[in-house]
């Protein structure tokens, strides 16, 4: 066939129509496998034995005993494990991560560090001789208590720089005729999405394949030909479905001693993580402690702004939970200084988690700032109106389209934000107070290159190829949209393979990127394709192929701050005499850039929504000082926002394209739960009369609170 007779006579656009997932029906009737699903012969079996010690060394491991055990094929440990290389800069600009370097040495920095790998031959073998193993070790004294002023803090600049500043701040704080000084805290947070990490590793025909669940295939295969000294072109790994990643699925303990033992053994080898394996091998939301000082004028204009965040990571490795940095886009003063430091203790090391940074941070700014509106006496949302910055606060670059104000006007008018009584404590339903919060969001838009490849089929049809992730987001459909309209074809002719590194290098699934890096890279592949079937040439039966790299493109760029925006708006019921907080219901309204789907997008930004009042209201792991490990590791002991929990929510947008993205997209994943969490706090301020500086605000907390919430009548 010619590829005159591919076009359609009028294509209607499927950018920003709603579609169900293409796969979606796979997905709920058991069709689509996951990472520990795809079947293999001779498929041997491993268990991870971690430490029970929180700091020391391993003095000896009894393996012969459990070698004799029923299937059991072999122990990997730092006595026979391979050697790896650790000295090298990752995709992300990172170095890498020694927990992943398992079995490298006898030190053990934490509780739940990887020790040993029993292999058998079917997992339940495999774990009764993983329980079975004794470690013998020469304990030491531990520390994992993160305080404000610990003496052992410092300065990390992390993937931004560690501290800013401008202007007198001192000065300007006294100058001010009205001050907020707060310290503002949240607990250690955990991922744990529904599928819990497994990777399965195998040798074939000298090539190294990993079928894993991952948010990067990109990035698996580059840290796995690093780590094992490989060339990345004899390494492969796919991920063709993926129950949630949140920030955990880069490269973990797990995939690293599955291709050791398959490495050893010469046959393909599984290693799955149990949920509470999870609480200490796939990282985690570092506690943080946020001092923020803020000083205005009678009319509520900041003079002065300092927010400095300290937060925790391991001794084999600094990660930084940057929440400070939310303050370098969101406000501006003459006098402005953030900081962002950690202290190093005997805990696992943090990594990305929703909003890394944001989050927790817009927790402590947009709590202050409610503080500044009830000392200035000025409506909350005002406020932040009269805050608005013409220009990066710290970058003084221009923002890239910031539509803040349009978001809280838009979200005012349909919470009814016009008829709320500023006064807390005013408002009944019964035994509950009501009250009402809001608080602004935002996150940064970025891009980064990938490729994709487009391919015309004889019959009509096309294949796109990317080698991206779908971690729950619905990428697959909005893609065959994007391909769709760049094609001007119907999206069922559009068929979209991802998570294939064979398909070439991509972004990862992560900081928001994910879809706009893709779609950049698709449109770009489906357009040439166009092009050149416009030619009238026949398509031969192999298909006519284009491929698209988008690292020029993105490279031209000029410097700006790019960002999603969003007003949070919330309204809570507590009962005084139990402490019980309700959520009543939420709305938020962003400024996201072009919508590729509505139906997915809403899902997105409800369920970070969703989030922020599991983080406002629940969740929180609790450290045992004696063991050093979590205490409850799992879904029954670390509590999270159930169906009871979740109110009416509704999330939408406003009209906000991207002028300088080929598809108008800007970035969903995360924003959906920065400023939840403070909106939902600042309501329960406006219902109790009473302050919460700390997360999550339990019942307990509630009732101990100074001030007027326990009593009913006061």
């Amino acid at each position: 066939m010619t590829a005159a007779t591919t076009e359609t006579a009028a294509h209607a656009p499927a950018v920003g129509t709603g579609h169900t997932r293409i796969e979606g029906r796979d997905k709920v009737t058991g069709a689509a496998r996951y990472a520990a699903e795809v079947p293999f012969a001779g498929l041997a079996h491993g268990w991870l034995v971690l430490s029970t010690v929180a700091r020391g060394r391993i003095r000896a491991l009894d393996t012969d005993p459990v070698l004799a055990m029923p299937g059991v094929l072999a122990v990997v440990d730092h006595r026979n494990a391979l050697r790896l290389t650790t000295d090298y800069t990752g995709l992300l600009g990172t170095r890498p991560d020694p927990t992943c370097a398992v079995f490298q040495h006898d030190r053990v920095p934490h509780l739940g560090w990887p020790v040993a790998l029993v292999v058998a031959e079917t997992s339940e073998q495999a774990r009764e001789a993983a329980e079975a193993l004794v470690v013998h070790y020469e304990q030491e004294p531990h520390d994992i208590e993160l305080t404000a002023e610990h003496p052992g803090a410092y300065p990390v600049d992390g993937h931004m720089p560690a501290v800013t500043g401008k202007g007198d701040l001192e000065a300007g704080l006294a100058a001010s005729a009205v001050v907020v000084d707060a310290e503002y805290t949240t607990p250690e947070e955990h991922h744990n999405p529904m599928e819990p990490h497994a990777a399965t590793a195998r040798w074939d025909g000298g090539r190294l394949e990993v079928i894993d669940s991952n948010q990067g295939v990109t990035w698996v295969v580059g840290e796995l030909a690093n780590l094992f000294s490989l060339d990345p072109a004899a390494v492969r790994v796919r991920s063709e479905h993926v129950g949630g990643g949140f920030g955990s699925k880069g490269v973990r303990a797990h995939q690293v001693a599955a291709v050791m033992a398959a490495t050893l053994l010469q046959r393909p080898v599984r290693v799955v993580l149990t949920r509470r394996q999870m609480f200490s091998l796939a990282g985690y939301r570092s506690p943080t402690t946020q001092r923020v000082r803020l000083g205005a004028g009678p009319d509520g204009r900041l003079v002065a702004l300092e927010h400095r965040s300290i937060s925790l990571t391991s001794t084999v490795h600094e990660f930084v939970e940057p929440s400070a940095a939310v303050a370098r886009v969101m406000y501006d003063a003459d006098a402005h200084h953030t900081a962002n430091r950690v202290v190093r203790l005997d805990v696992p090391t943090p990594t990305w988690m929703r909003a890394p940074g944001e989050a927790p941070g817009s927790f402590a700014l947009e709590a202050a700032l409610d503080e500044l509106a009830e000392k200035c006496g000025i409506d909350p949302v005002e406020l932040r109106l009269r805050n608005e910055p013409e220009r990066g606060p710290v970058s003084g670059l221009p923002f890239a389209g910031r539509n803040l104000a349009a978001c809280f006007r838009e979200g005012a008018r349909r919470f009814g934000w016009a008829d709320r009584d500023r006064r807390p404590r005013q408002r009944r339903d019964g035994r509950w107070l009501l009250g009402t919060g809001t608080a602004a969001a935002s996150f940064p838009s970025g891009a980064a290159p990938s490729t994709a490849t487009a391919t015309a089929h004889p019959d009509g049809t096309f294949t796109v190829r990317i080698s991206a992730a779908d971690i729950g987001t619905g990428a697959r459909t909005a893609l065959g949209l994007v391909a769709a309209d760049a094609l001007q074809v119907p999206p069922d002719r559009i068929r979209v393979r991802i998570g294939d590194s064979d398909f070439g290098p991509a972004m990862i699934a992560g900081g928001s990127m994910g879809t706009r890096s893709w779609s950049w890279a698709v449109k770009a592949a489906a357009g040439e394709l166009r092009e050149r079937l416009a030619l009238g040439a026949d398509i031969p039966p192999e298909g006519v192929t284009v491929r698209s790299d988008t690292t020029e493109a993105i490279g031209s760029l000029a410097p700006a701050e790019r960002h999603s925006f969003g007003a949070q708006f919330a309204e809570v019921a507590v009962d005084p005499a139990t402490g019980e907080v309700r959520v009543r219901r939420m709305l938020g309204i962003f400024a996201a850039g072009r919508i590729v789907n509505p139906l997915t997008a809403r899902n997105q930004l409800r369920g970070g929504m969703i989030w922020g009042i599991s983080m406002a209201l629940h969740e929180e792991a609790v450290r045992d000082r004696a063991s050093g490990g979590p205490v409850g590791a799992d879904l029954a002991g670390y509590h999270v926002a159930t169906h009871a929990d979740v109110p009416h929510i509704e999330a939408d947008w406003i009209d906000d394209t991207d002028p300088e993205d080929p598809v108008g997209i800007k970035g969903i994943g995360e924003i959906g739960i920065v400023g939840a969490a403070a909106a939902v706090a600042n309501a329960v301020w406006h219902a109790t009369g009473v302050r919460h500086r700390s997360l999550p605000i339990r019942p307990d907390r509630v009732l101990s609170a100074p001030g007027p919430a326990g009593a009913p009548d006061a």
